[in-house]
């Protein structure tokens, strides 16, 4: 019986197998046999893959996991450029790919294997091709570096496919990265810190000492900072710090420890030149609690002022803002930062709960207002707030631009809510501002990207959100949340499936854009699973508020998005694809 199924392929084939056999016809089948079966198929079996088929000097191998493929193909390639060397050297090209498969007995064909032979075709000797689909998976969960090797036309693939390359090798003159710093300025990654408290339940308070940091050194346009989720891609790995500079391609490094006991903490921190791994400048901080800010000020502009003649003296008095002087109001905000970014019913509700208890721990917190303005419009996104929310985001967001006008996160809130009252000029105009003051902050600037989508203004989200996306390339989820929504107004419907695939399934909302899609382009069967994946989330998003489900329908089911745009015209075209996907109404 025929199947589909979505798998992680890996294509595989020797290089100069022609000429391997003209020097060496019998050596070179025996050498190959004994690759195979001693190294290459326990390598493949221990990271869960499944040996499809061999075919003559090349293999195609199914994994469940484009992360088992990825690291497969690390030791795969590692192990063949270690063992021999010179002429007769059995060298490969491999390609990855995630998509959807036929099945027929033990056999597979379809889309996702093509694509996966045509990038093994243009790979390296030694180097291994991933395409978008596939390094969306992969990337900051596997120790592999990537070069975006832009879009390339696949022999008989009808549509360009973005391609990545892992770049092979430590040296000090590999390939730059495919996302490099602003050459004018001096570059930083700030590296989460690590927990000493013995107390897992600290990880959060860790983390948030150095997410602060890189909040304080983003202020500084003299400095180009990378955004907290490509940085804290390394961490619990044991990474070399010139390595962690090469991917990010940064000239320093932060990295420290925090260690918590009782109302005391330490913090050590320490900058690190990162091509040649000396260590710049170091310190201990032993405080109480209270004083946390008072450190957070003190390591920034430690960093700043070693940072060689690129930072004038006046910026490091900008580090002096501190988020709040209570404690447990700035814990209480990280956690519910944290289920904020899920973009989900469930987890938006705990979000609002916490921030409440933070505002009346200390009324005084802007960050805290800002937040819990943002569970309303999620919620109004997501068709479950009640007939004041609009009026309470806006409120909200006014009260934490009135406690610190400088945060572009706050500025981008009040945006949001100028859109959820149909300000829609207040709104356009809140972004361009936000817009203006942003230096290094990629998760606002994607938000402003959305913002103007929201608005009809299709192109310029496509390319704010781009240039987030270069700020930051091992962004959250939500960015490709967002791009996935964008390119489906312009049409892009491939590509709208390749970012919404995965992680970025983050609510009801994604699967409607993912089932349209696959509608627009004619997938009825992949429309029809991603349609029964919406209503699924949809009355999951219901039935999380104890609200009764609304009738399988267009207008029930996404009614409440209609108010989203500006535009009646944008919410039409997404109402059509899931009309094309088979959702009456």
């Amino acid at each position: 019986m025929m199947k589909r199924r979505l798998a992680a392929i890996l294509a595989a084939d020797l290089v100069g197998y022609t000429r391997l056999m003209g020097q060496d016809e019998a050596g070179t089948l025996r050498r190959l046999g004994d690759l195979r079966e001693r190294v290459l198929r326990p390598m493949i079996d221990s990271h869960g893959g499944r040996i499809v088929k061999l075919m003559g000097d090349g293999m195609l191998v199914e994994f469940s996991s484009i992360v088992d493929a990825v690291n497969c193909a690390l030791a795969w390639q590692d192990h063949t450029e270690a063992v021999v060397e010179g002429d007769g050297a059995l060298r490969f090209r491999i390609g990855i790919n995630l998509g959807g498969v036929v099945v027929e007995g033990d056999d597979i064909y379809g889309d996702g294997v093509n694509i996966a032979s045509r990038l093994e075709g243009i790979a390296d000797p030694g180097g291994i091709c991933l395409s978008e689909d596939a390094f969306r998976q992969a990337r900051g969960k596997t120790e592999a570096a990537f070069e975006d090797m832009g879009e390339q036309q696949l022999k008989n693939v009808a549509e360009p496919i973005r391609v990545h390359q892992v770049r092979r090798g430590t040296h000090e003159d590999a390939p730059a990265p495919a996302r490099a710093a602003d050459p004018e300025k001096p570059s930083i990654a700030v590296l989460a810190f690590a927990n000493m408290s013995g107390n897992p339940e600290q990880e959060v308070f860790s983390d948030g000492i150095a997410e602060d940091i890189i909040t304080q050194l983003s202020r500084f346009r003299t400095l180009f900072v990378i955004a907290r989720n490509s940085s804290f891609a390394f961490k619990d790995q044991a990474v070399d710090v010139k390595e962690i500079g090469r991917n990010l391609g940064v000239q320093y490094v932060v990295e420290g420890s925090v260690r918590r006991a009782g109302s005391r903490v330490r913090i050590s921190a320490q900058l690190v030149e990162a091509k040649t791994g000396n260590h710049l400048w170091a310190e201990r901080y032993d405080r109480d609690l209270e004083d946390i800010f008072a450190v957070h000020d003190e390591v920034t502009r430690s960093i700043v002022a070693v940072l060689p003649g690129r930072v004038q003296e006046d910026v490091a008095s900008r580090a002096s803002r501190k988020p709040t002087d209570n404690m447990k109001a700035y814990e209480l905000m990280l956690r519910a930062k944290a289920l904020r970014d899920g973009l989900n019913a469930e987890d938006m509700a705990k979000a609002r709960s916490l921030l409440e208890r933070a505002i009346e721990i200390d009324p005084g917190y802007a960050r805290a207002y800002m937040y819990l303005a943002d569970t309303y419009v999620v919620d109004l996104w997501l068709g479950l707030a009640n007939e004041e929310a609009s009026g309470m985001s806006l409120q909200l967001s006014r009260r934490g631009a009135a406690l610190d006008n400088n945060d572009p996160y706050i500025q981008d809130q009040l945006g949001f809510a100028y859109l959820c009252e149909g300000l829609w000029d207040d709104a356009e105009a809140q972004f361009q501002k936000t817009l203006s003051k942003i230096a290094n902050e990629a998760e606002s600037m994607a938000w402003c990207g959305y913002g103007f989508m929201l608005l009809g203004q299709h192109e310029k989200a496509r390319e704010v959100i781009a240039e987030a996306m270069r700020l930051d390339p091992l962004h959250p989820p939500a960015l490709d949340w967002i791009m996935g929504q964008v390119r489906y107004f312009e049409r892009r419907y491939d590509e709208v499936i390749r970012f919404l695939i995965g992680e970025a399934l983050l609510n009801s909302l994604a699967h409607a854009f993912l089932a349209a899609a696959y509608a627009h382009l004619g997938r009825a069967r992949e429309a029809g699973s991603a349609l029964q994946a919406f209503i699924e989330a949809r009355e999951r998003e219901y039935a999380s508020r104890g609200v009764a489900a609304s009738e399988r329908t267009v207008g029930g089911l996404m009614g409440s998005y209609r108010h989203m745009w500006r535009d009646t015209a944008d919410w039409d075209h997404l109402a059509e694809g899931l009309r094309k996907a088979g959702l009456p109404g």
